[in-house]
């Protein structure tokens, strides 16, 4: 009844506007993909709380448009609401864009507030309303009005990623990000995108949850950057930093009037897939833009050597934490009444033991049973279940340390299991570990190397709804672009792969109603061999937790599946033994033994 009045008080609106439609997306000012408290206008108008989607609401009608991680989840969220689901990428269900077309009357108006809208979508909304004979009205942030206990904005304080972390210096990257402005004949770069901000500058901050980083916008000339932030965020000693940089510093918002005022003959960078609606509007038309891919977005993908060397060190630590937690579990899930919520505590303090630990790099996912089917599941005090035998433990969390962020998920077997959970399990640890075990030409990507995952679920008439593997922030996003496994193409995924990348590879299979599983290690991309027939590339495991052997039914893995299994537990054992007593390591000797 509370989301069925509020779209009530905002239908009112929408007719004091003379709007026919109005788009609430998930996002900030920055497209971020995990936003701030303050974002969340769309769970604050839908009750739908996962991290992706899109509300559309009429005057008769209101829907949510979400990919396949969320359809249980939504289905579950929206039950007792007006919202209808809809279901992204599926047959049957429109894009938005074709209910819009279909949605939106001759002469309608379309609203939206530009800032929380990206260019590139705002620019396909404009074709629709202009095949209509109507317009966008983008000025006004309608759930503001209606939203009376709406969260402030973060105030928390800027850190200094130090060089030993980073690797390399802001005036290296002011200078590489240059270079690609002179090429593309530009001498302004206009940036909005928080991770992208906070690797050119070397700064994290706490202005969203799990993730590091803070609310800012940054304009690159040749000869110095304007940096838009709350001021109050920055010490003395980061601003002298920044100043060595001809960083200057301005109000948050000042961006929107500061760019009213470029000049004529200057030629403005800008991702059109990045920039938001309102301020791209806000550049003068007789301004030149060039539409690029940030640059930074590339440069970050690929790590550097000394962040290769950390992230290889915060996934030590990691999976230090991940076997004592796995030891602990399966020692004590009978007799102790764990639950959801506690296990996800006691991995946390397992992780705080290994030192530099910042903070969860994501929401963690801490799932049982019927729960773990459920993608993105998050408990919660009203849905915690107790751990009991008989059903899979799965958890999906990460670690943000100074050395690097991790994304680590494992499903633990709670005592005795049926056939078909064993199969299903163990098809998971072969997609795994035939993924992890590719070698491939320069040049390929992900889309292409997604079949070698998916094939043993194929080959049965099975599939998981989400990519294979996505790459990983040092300290930013958990997700980050434009690298990824996925069969669908998707051009923010579609580079090919770089030597040091990191990216995750995590199948899984969900039964809805019944259980779910999902195996996932990050794996680093290296060079292998150059021949006459190209040059080869393949890939490393960085992640040294084993897979559950008391889930696999080692008679349905060919010799071949058994070898790269025991080929990778013989490295877990290599690599996390000498950081355990006798006790710990002698556990890990029989959970990493031969089959």
């Amino acid at each position: 009844m509370m989301i069925q009045e509020r779209i009530k008080v905002l239908r009112k609106l929408m007719n004091e506007k003379k709007m026919d439609v109005y788009i609430v997306p998930t996002s900030d000012f920055h497209q971020t993909e995990y936003v701030g408290e303050y974002f969340k206008a769309r769970k604050f108008i839908t009750g739908f709380s996962g991290s992706a989607g899109t509300a559309v609401i009429t005057m008769n009608e209101a829907y949510l448009w979400t990919d396949g991680r969320y359809f249980i989840q939504a289905k579950n969220e929206l039950e007792g609401t007006s919202v209808k689901l809809m279901k992204m990428g599926e047959p049957n269900y429109p894009t938005i864009e074709e209910y819009l077309d279909q949605a939106l009357p001759e002469n309608g108006i379309l609203g939206f507030d530009g800032r929380v809208v990206a260019m590139k979508e705002g620019q396909l909304y404009e074709k629709i309303v202009k095949n209509k004979n109507g317009k966008i009205v983008y000025k006004y942030d309608l759930i503001d009005e209606i939203w009376e206990d709406r969260p402030t904005l973060n105030t928390g304080k800027v850190f200094d990623l130090d060089i030993k972390y980073a690797g390399e210096s802001v005036e290296s990257k002011l200078n590489r990000i240059r270079k690609v402005m002179n090429e593309n004949n530009a001498n302004i770069h206009v940036l909005t995108t928080l991770d992208d901000i906070c690797w050119t500058l070397n700064i994290r901050g706490n202005d969203i949850k799990y993730f590091p980083l803070v609310l800012s916008y940054i304009i690159i000339r040749m000869d110095k950057v304007g940096l838009y932030i709350d001021e109050s965020k920055l010490s003395d000693n980061i601003k002298e930093k920044l100043s060595l940089n001809k960083v200057v510093l301005h109000s948050y918002n000042d961006i929107y009037e500061d760019i009213m005022r470029t000049k004529k003959d200057e030629v403005i960078l800008l991702d059109p897939d990045k920039v938001n609606y309102a301020l791209y509007n806000n550049i003068p038309k007789e301004n030149k833009i060039v539409e690029k891919r940030n640059p930074q977005i590339l440069f970050k993908a690929i790590k550097n050597d000394t962040e290769v060397k950390n992230m290889r060190e915060a996934q030590i630590k990691d999976s230090i934490a991940h076997i004592k937690f796995m030891k602990w579990l399966k020692e004590n899930a009978k007799d102790l009444n764990i639950t959801e919520i506690s296990a996800c505590d006691k991995l946390y303090e397992f992780r705080k033991e290994q030192g530099n630990f910042i903070g969860p790099s994501f929401a963690p996912i801490s799932s049982y049973g019927e729960h773990a089917a459920i993608v993105h599941y998050e408990s919660s005090p009203e849905t915690d279940v107790e751990i009991k035998e008989g059903n899979f433990y799965l958890t999906d969390t990460g670690g943000s340390y100074y050395e690097g962020s991790t994304d680590i998920t494992r499903t633990y077997a709670i005592g005795k299991l049926t056939k078909e959970m064993k199969e299903h399990f163990t098809l998971v640890v072969i997609s795994n570990m035939n993924l992890t075990s590719a070698k491939f030409l320069k040049g390929v990507t992900g889309m292409n190397l997604d079949y070698v995952a998916r094939k043993p679920f194929w080959d049965r008439g099975l599939n998981f709804n989400h990519g294979t593997g996505h790459g990983i922030g040092y300290l930013l996003n958990i997700h980050e672009g434009p690298t990824g496994f996925r069969w669908q193409a998707r051009d923010y995924e579609s580079h090919p792969f770089e030597e040091n990348m990191i990216i995750t590879n995590e199948p899984g299979i969900y039964i809805e109603g019944s259980y779910g599983i999902r195996l996932e290690n990050e794996i680093l991309v290296k060079m292998d061999e150059k021949n006459e027939y190209g040059e080869f590339m393949k890939f490393e495991p960085i992640t040294y937790i084993p897979m559950d052997l008391d889930a696999i039914i080692p008679e349905i893995m060919s010799e071949e599946d058994k070898k790269l299994l025991n080929d990778y537990h013989k490295l877990v054992f290599k690599k996390i033994s000498p950081y355990l007593n006798s006790e710990e390591t002698k556990w890990l000797e029989r959970y990493t033994r031969k089959i």
